[in-house]
């Protein structure tokens, strides 16, 4: 007896993979490019919801394809600014997290890699949990997709520093990027995309060899071997010096600009004498700095207080490039830099739905939040304007928020 036919995974396809899929059922090309706007652009769950297909085509698509989607397990609000963490669990099980941070300028999605991260950074909740498996591509964009669904806003903004390293996952990674980059697919700009890798130096190699038009972060976070191998292992095969060369080829090209991210532990690396020692590995490199106080995650680091990171801050100025303070949010919800573990405690499950939907609750206060950052960036822009006679401009200093920009 012959078994059940396996239906196509439609979103594991790419564009031209899907337009040849529909052209081998003997459609009209045409018909992929609306079955892609409705399972991108539009973010469909189900085949019922594509009202602009004829009945005969749906049912079709019902007999010889699926639409697999994340499923959104919980998702958790910060009382601090209106983060929200999302857990999804994957067709095969496995969870991880991705964070919604509304702005007043920007709505930023920080997107997960892959289950687990097997780099095992010791300040990091992620590298606590081990390496799972690589996330497909269509995981990957499916958390924008479904947080886009779930708070009922576009994002602006990514940032691909969630669970996992980006690049020990590199063709998937880019893959996904290349859909929300894309016009037809969720059309934001390679410039406000932003990929963070730990200093894994063939993918960096790659990604500037490539010329990739997406942003660069790299993290840091101390400035010996000595104490970067502590608390981030890969610096045993991939060490400062010959990370900070692949960083200044990446560099070379015109508009290219990496962003450092420096996480500062309390007696760690916060010293004047880290400081001069930052100032004198970055100097004359087109970059710019952001300076997060650790957010707590595992035992045995603690954040500096609010003058530390003032003093450092000063001892770093002469860098001549911008710098901020990256106060994390949703730290009360585990949703800040290095805290996502893909679970948590006192979550309950929802129970499983052919088609989950969106809470109510989560759109309607994420509205209000939003008219009051509109109202808040309009007395801004009025009081910058007064200022200055003219538009204001953002200086470096402090600023509060999730991703890199």
């Amino acid at each position: 007896m012959n078994g059940p036919v396996e239906k196509t995974h439609l979103k594991a396809l790419s564009r031209a993979g899907l337009e040849a899929w529909v052209t081998g059922l003997g459609e009209k090309p045409y018909r992929a490019r609306q079955l892609w706007k409705w399972l991108v652009p539009r973010g469909a769950s189900s085949f019922s919801e594509m009202t602009d297909l004829s009945r005969e085509f749906r049912a079709r698509l019902e007999a010889a394809a699926e639409i697999r989607s994340l499923r959104r397990v919980s998702a958790d609000r910060s009382g601090d600014g209106g983060a929200v963490k999302f857990l999804w669990e994957c067709p095969d099980g496995n969870r991880i997290e991705s964070v919604f941070i509304p702005e007043a300028d920007r709505r930023t999605v920080c997107v997960s890699s892959q289950v687990g991260c097997g780099l095992g950074c010791a300040f990091c909740a992620t590298g606590r949990l081990g390496f799972s498996r690589n996330l497909e591509s269509w995981e990957i964009l499916d958390q924008v997709i479904g947080v886009r669904r779930e708070t009922g806003e576009a994002p602006t903004n990514i940032v691909v520093m969630g669970m996992g390293e980006p690049f020990l996952n590199y063709d998937a990674v880019m893959d996904a990027l290349a859909v929300m980059n894309d016009p037809e697919g969720l059309a934001i700009g390679h410039r406000k995309i932003t990929v963070s890798t730990s200093g894994v130096i063939p993918g960096l190699l790659r990604f500037t060899e490539e010329n990739r038009p997406y942003k660069l972060a790299v993290s840091l976070n101390a400035v010996t071997d000595v104490l970067r191998t502590r608390i981030m292992p890969v610096n045993r095969k991939y060490p400062i010096a010959a990370l900070m060369e692949a960083v200044r080829a990446y560099s070379r090209a015109p508009g290219r600009r990496v962003t450092f991210e420096y996480v500062l532990f309390a007696g760690l690396n916060d010293s004047r004498e880290d400081a001069a020692r930052l100032l004198a590995l970055l100097r004359g490199l087109p970059c710019k700095v952001n300076l997060i106080p650790y957010n707590p995650a595992v035992g045995g680091f603690q954040r500096p207080d609010e003058g530390r990171v003032e003093r450092f801050l000063e001892w770093i100025k002469p860098l001549r490039s911008p710098v901020i303070v990256r106060w994390s949010r949703g730290a009360d919800i585990g949703a800040a830099c290095g805290q996502l573990a893909g679970s948590g405690p006192e979550r309950v499950d929802p129970p499983p739905m052919e088609s989950e939907a969106p809470d109510i609750s989560l759109r309607s206060d994420l509205a209000r939040r939003r008219g009051a950052r509109s109202q808040e960036a309009a007395v801004s822009r009025k009081a910058s304007s007064a200022e200055t006679g003219g538009a204001g401009s953002r200086k470096p200093g402090k600023r509060t928020g999730g991703g890199a920009s």
